[in-house]
Order: C-alpha cells, then sequence, then structure tokens
C-alpha cells in the first residue's frame, strides 16, 4: 500500500541527503538548511549517523530492556518460589500487577513534559537508578502485600521511560528513517528482556546463599518456621537485576544524550561536533519543521489531545498491549502449568518466541522504511496474533500450543515499533509529538491493566478468558488501524487537490 507523495523525505540512496519533493521556490530558511547539509561529505554524514545511531539507540534500548526486565521479572520469581513464601495465589498475583500500572499509566503524561523541562540526559538515568533501588527492594520483601507500594513506587519511576524514549528518538530521525531506529531500540529490549527466564532461572541456582538472614525458601508455603537457611533464589533474581540497574543508570548519564538542537551540551564521552549536530538538525527541519520547541503552554498542551488520530493510534496499541503484556507475563506460568513444561524448561522456553519476533520485527522496519507504508503491517500482525492464540487456545499438542504461542509473539510484538513509527510519522510539533508519546504508552499500560484480570489465576491452565479476549483484541485494532488508512488516504487526496493542509505544513502528507 504505497503511501501519497510527501513533502519532504529522504532519499533511500543516500542516508544523509534530504531531497524536497514538491516544486516551489526555495526559502532562504530552506537554502540554509541545505547548506548546513552541505557542509558534511556523505562520508562525514554517514559517520555521523553512525554516531547518533550509537549513543542513542543503543543506550536507550538497554535502558528499555532494564525496565522490560525490572517490571516483568515476577512472572519468573513467581514459578522460581515466591508464590510459595509470599502465599502470592489467586487474585492476589493479579492485584499485584494491577497496582504497577496504575501510577504508570498516570503519570507518563506528566513525565513527557519533565523530560523536555529537565532534559534526557538528567532524567533518564535518574529515573533508572531509582526504580533500580526499588528492584533490589523487592529482594528483601517479608509479605505480599508489602509488594503493593513497592510495584506502585515501580510504576512511577518506570512512567517516562518508554514514552520519553519515543519521543527522543522520533525528534532524531526524518520520517523514513525511524522505524528501522525505533526496531532496533525495541529489539535490544526484547532480546535482553525475553533472555529473562534463563538470567533468571540462574539466579535462583544462588538459593542458599547469603548467610542464614531469615530470608530462605520455605518448606512449606506461608510457614516461617519451616524456612531454609540462605537468600531464596527467587530473592536473588530481583536483588541483581536491581543492582544491574542501578549500575546502568550510573553508566548512562555519561552516554545519553539531549535534543538535536541541544547536542552539543553533553557532558561524558564526546558526541558530536557543531557542524555534524547542524546537519542532523537540518534533516528533520527539512523533513517536517518541528526541531524548534514551541513555548510550554498547559492549555496548548493539552488542546493536541483534542486530535482524534492520536487516540485512534492509542487504542491500537493498548488493544496490542493486551496481548503483549499477557504473553510476557503469564508466558512462564502456561508452559509450565497449562502445557506441561518444568520450571528450568518453562523459564528458558520464554526466550525462543521473543527472538522469532525479532527476525521479523526488523524484516517489517527495512520493508516499511523502504517503501514508506507502516500500517500493512499492523494488519498483518493482527492476524497473525488471531492465528497464534487461536492455536494456543484450542489445540491439544503441547508442541503444537507453543508453535502458537511462537506465531501470538511475532504478531504482538513486532506491532509495537511499526506503531510508535506510524503516530510519529503522522504528527508534527514538540508539545504535540510529547503528549501522542504519552497517551500512546499509557494505553499500552491499559492494555496490561486489562491483560492482568482477563488472564486470571483461576483460568489456570487454559487461560481460555484471556486466548478470547487477546483474538477479540486483535481484531479490533485490526478494524481501527483500516479505518485510519481510510481517513489518511482521503486527506491526502483533499490536501493535493489544494484542500485542507495537513499538520498545519504545506506540502505534508500522512503516512499509510
Amino acid at each position: 500500500m504505497p503511501t501519497d507523495t510527501m513533502h519532504p523525505i529522504a532519499k533511500e540512496a543516500d542516508i544523509g541527503t534530504v531531497e524536497m519533493v514538491e516544486e516551489k521556490v526555495p526559502t532562504i530558511e530552506d537554502a540554509e538548511l541545505h547548506a548546513a547539509i552541505n557542509a558534511l561529505t556523505p562520508a562525514e554524514q554517514k559517520k555521523a549517523l553512525r554516531q547518533i545511531d550509537r549513543r542513542l539507540i543503543i543506550t536507550l534500548g538497554l535502558l528499555n530492556s532494564a525496565s522490560l526486565l525490572d517490571r516483568s521479572n515476577i512472572g519468573v520469581a513467581l514459578i522460581a518460589g515466591l508464590a510459595k513464601d509470599l502465599t502470592l495465589v489467586g487474585s492476589r498475583f493479579s492485584l499485584v500487577i494491577l497496582v504497577f500500572f496504575v501510577s504508570y499509566v498516570s503519570l507518563q503524561p506528566v513525565a513527557t513534559v519533565a523530560m523536555r523541562k529537565i532534559g534526557p540526559r538528567i532524567f533518564l538515568p535518574t529515573c533508572a537508578l531509582l526504580w533500580g533501588a526499588v528492584t533490589l527492594s523487592f529482594g528483601f520483601v517479608r509479605n505480599w502485600t508489602h509488594m503493593l507500594p513497592l510495584r506502585i513506587l515501580l510504576g512511577v519511576f518506570e512512567a517516562g521511560a518508554l514514552p520519553g524514549s519515543a519521543y527522543i528518538l522520533s525528534c532524531w530521525y526524518p520520517r523514513y528513517e525511524l522505524q528501522t531506529r525505533n526496531t532496533v531500540f525495541f529489539l535490544i529490549g526484547i532480546t535482553i528482556a525475553s533472555s529473562g527466564g534463563i538470567l533468571a532461572f540462574g539466579l535462583s541456582q544462588m538459593h542458599g546463599l547469603g548467610g542464614d538472614i531469615g530470608l530462605g525458601l520455605y518448606r512449606v508455603a506461608g510457614d516461617p518456621s519451616t524456612q531454609q537457611p540462605g537468600i531464596a533464589g527467587w530473592r536473588w533474581i530481583f536483588i541483581i537485576e536491581g543492582i544491574i540497574t542501578i549500575v546502568l543508570g550510573a553508566i548512562v548519564y555519561f552516554l545519553i544524550v539531549d535534543f538535536p538542537e541541544k547536542a552539543t551540551e553533553t557532558f561524558g564521552l564526546k558526541f558530536l561536533t557543531e557542524k555534524e549536530t547542524a546537519w542532523a538538525v537540518a534533516r528533520v527541519e527539512l523533513d517536517r519543521k518541528d526541531v524548534r520547541i514551541e513555548p510550554f503552554h498547559l492549555r496548548t498542551y493539552l488542546t493536541n489531545a483534542m486530535d482524534l488520530k492520536i487516540w485512534a493510534f492509542a487504542a491500537i496499541f493498548g488493544l496490542s498491549s493486551i496481548v503483549t503484556f499477557g504473553i510476557s507475563y503469564f508466558m512462564p506460568i502456561i508452559l509450565n502449568q497449562g502445557l506441561g513444561f518444568g520450571i528450568v524448561a518453562s523459564q528458558c522456553l520464554s526466550a525462543p518466541p521473543s527472538f522469532a519476533a525479532a527476525l521479523v520485527m526488523y524484516g517489517f522496519a527495512i520493508l516499511g522504511d523502504k517503501y514508506h507504508i507502516r500500517s500493512v503491517f499492523i494488519i498483518i500482525d493482527g492476524i497473525l496474533c488471531i492465528v497464534g492464540f487461536a492455536v494456543l487456545g484450542f489445540a491439544q499438542n503441547p508442541s503444537v500450543r507453543y508453535f502458537g504461542i511462537f506465531i501470538a509473539t511475532i504478531g504482538s510484538n513486532a506491532n509495537i515499533p511499526v506503531l510508535l513509527t506510524w503516530q510519529a510519522n503522522n504528527i508534527r510539533g514538540q508539545w504535540k509529538r510529547a503528549v501522542c508519546s504519552a497517551i500512546l504508552i499509557s494505553h499500552g499500560g491499559i492494555g496490561a491493566i486489562i491483560s492482568s484480570f482477563v488472564f486470571r489465576d483461576g483460568d489456570k491452565p487454559g487461560y481460555l478468558p484471556g486466548v478470547i479476549a487477546a483474538m477479540v483484541s486483535m481484531g479490533l485494532s485490526v478494524v481501527v488501524a483500516v479505518a485510519l488508512v481510510i481517513k489518511f488516504h482521503n486527506a491526502n487526496k483533499r490536501a493535493a487537490a489544494g484542500g485542507k493542509v495537513i499538520e498545519g505544513l504545506e506540502g505534508f502528507r500522512y503516512t499509510l
């Protein structure tokens, strides 16, 4: 499904060159922007782009992986002894999952504004230090109710991580280089996070280490008198992963970069020169003219939320997140209790479906940026999820059902970077970009809350209501995506015929 002609776009043949698509008389500003681009040779442009990719995508990807690990490690800890020691059974587990997302969702609009005001160099690593400390604290709880305030705090400190990362990535790249970058960013996160089961198994083998300090595993569920010496293996999962996040947060202080217009104002490792910064800013300005930030006014910021397409993107993300978080939190339990695999096998078998999703995700990114399309992949992902959950929910053979998990994981995970890119491609303005990122990611949290209710402990081992809810949600996401395609196609035709200007920029066209 080709995208209608846009203005301007990056030439595929030369990643550092931006050309104007529509015939028009160049303005003085455009001439200055072209001069900033031509100030670097093609080799220098590629070198600068590689530097941006390394410092931005890898650093943010590592932070995202820590965030994903620290919020979802409770699933693998549960089958490693957490449920037995703290009697985390029945609806208690769903409640512990739920409270995280209450703070996580509600604070995201505030968090994106805070990051823009404070700057990502201070905001993001500080958040990582704080949520790492909270993760570590989980290793010392003695009652399941103690986990509730800690999960709320975890949501507070993680609230700005993903929307902030999505926001800053969208500010650095022209529209048709963004899906590949969003995908690599997300791939780093899920590749490391999907290895969390394997890591958790290794850490759980530390069971008994640490001396007799009253944190050992119970021989009888909920009975402290049967406690074994040392620190329980499930506690080591939280302790070590929390320490890793704290160390990572400290390192990120010296690696993270600011927004493009402030790229030379950095500490730590050397980043871009002034010429390279001017080149990076010029590319984005020629693409959509929204590098410069407008003064912040609360009413204007909130008015951006009146754009219905923002809520359509958010709806797709929320519906997809019901599936994504359901798989993330409940896959080890489904493998263990639903498909009959042992604890070790369940922890290790959680990883391969995510690795398969990574390959599909990257293939979609290459095609999406090359052909300037997004929606077709969201529709394909939705269909894959429906098929995958049908196999998981209604097949009898455990191996066939595990194959269903593969298909569903591919569809749900591959959807995220495509959707992040699709919404970023179709909006302009710094504060609109910030509020859109916050609304989009917050709906992911709402999807996770729904997931915690539809994948209920009482429905084990098949989780049939959750399976049906996942199929329905992905079907609805396909319907919304098709409706957006129709809306955008009609708007592009109207603008090309001299009608309403899109996003306040003459020549701007929606990406389909």
